[in-house]
């Protein structure tokens, strides 16, 4: 039941310029997005993607006029001025005042409700409150959001998914330093039997997975490669989103029986795969 709590609302993928990595989205895989417009913060903006089980990918970038304090508090801001791709992914627990205080009662460092919104473009506001997780928001752990206006309005821009072809996010890759401390932390968080693993040469991990939930670790394998060095660089958080219910992409990867289709990283700037049915 506890893990249920991990549910995927969104995944978030930062940048500096918005229409640069909707346009690199479209051009590797061939998904558009949808404009979302600027966050309250006036630091962010955001366009997205959604999908039929109400999960969506946000892309998230600099505001033309950001607030250049705003900006530099901005918890992803290392992320968002790198091009980083990758930095968070939230879940929407059925009470989120429970689940904060269960995380507590576990041993997890957790905010108080915090509120925040946006503006769409059509003029509808959207306001939801979210609690961070852990000491960074969204990166190793989920961070919990929940709505105070329809969540329809903040998923659904247009009033229906962005696109049918993918099902949603079926898997959000965690860049980790050691394997065996990253579970250590994860499994007793949200009481979880303990992971199956592999290793993947060709995406350069050692990688855990924890079934039933969308939670895939992920070590390197070698200290020269892109996923040490991202994560020396950005510390533990996303480095791979992976979308289900199509093929899609070229490459490709077996993970634990599944197969995953990986589009070129290079063209996208960041990591998204295609987990088949």
């Amino acid at each position: 039941m506890i893990a249920q709590q991990l549910s995927v609302d969104h995944v978030t993928v930062a940048g500096r310029d918005l229409k640069a990595i909707e346009s690199a989205l479209a051009a590797a895989t061939g998904i558009t997005a949808e404009y979302g417009g600027p966050h309250s913060n006036h630091a962010t903006e955001m366009s997205l993607v959604s999908f039929p089980d109400g999960s969506y990918l946000e892309l998230i970038a600099i505001q033309t006029k950001a607030d250049p304090a705003a900006l530099a508090a901005h918890e992803w801001h290392k992320f968002l001025e790198a091009d980083a791709g990758p930095c968070s992914w939230a879940v929407r627990p059925s009470d989120i005042a429970r689940e904060a205080e269960r995380l507590r009662a576990a041993g997890v460092e957790v905010t108080d409700l915090r509120p925040n919104g946006r503006k769409r473009p059509d003029g509808v506001d959207i306001r939801w409150e979210t609690v961070k997780v852990g000491p960074t928001n969204g990166t190793f752990f989920p961070f919990l959001i929940h709505d105070f206006t329809p969540r329809e309005r903040r998923v659904y821009p247009s009033g229906k998914p962005t696109t049918t072809k993918w099902s949603g996010i079926v898997k959000v890759v965690i860049g980790v330093k050691d394997l065996d401390a990253a579970i250590a932390r994860f499994e007793p968080a949200y009481a979880l039997r303990p992971p199956e693993r592999q290793d993947d040469p060709g995406f350069g991990a050692r990688l855990a997975w924890f079934r039933g939930t969308p939670v895939v670790l992920a070590a390197p394998l070698s200290g020269d490669s892109w996923l040490a060095e991202r994560v020396t660089r950005f510390g533990e958080a996303p480095v791979a989103h992976i979308l289900g219910g199509a093929a899609g992409g070229h490459a490709t990867s077996t993970w634990f029986g599944k197969s995953i289709a990986w589009a070129d990283s290079e063209r996208l700037g960041w990591h998204l795969g295609f987990e088949s049915k």
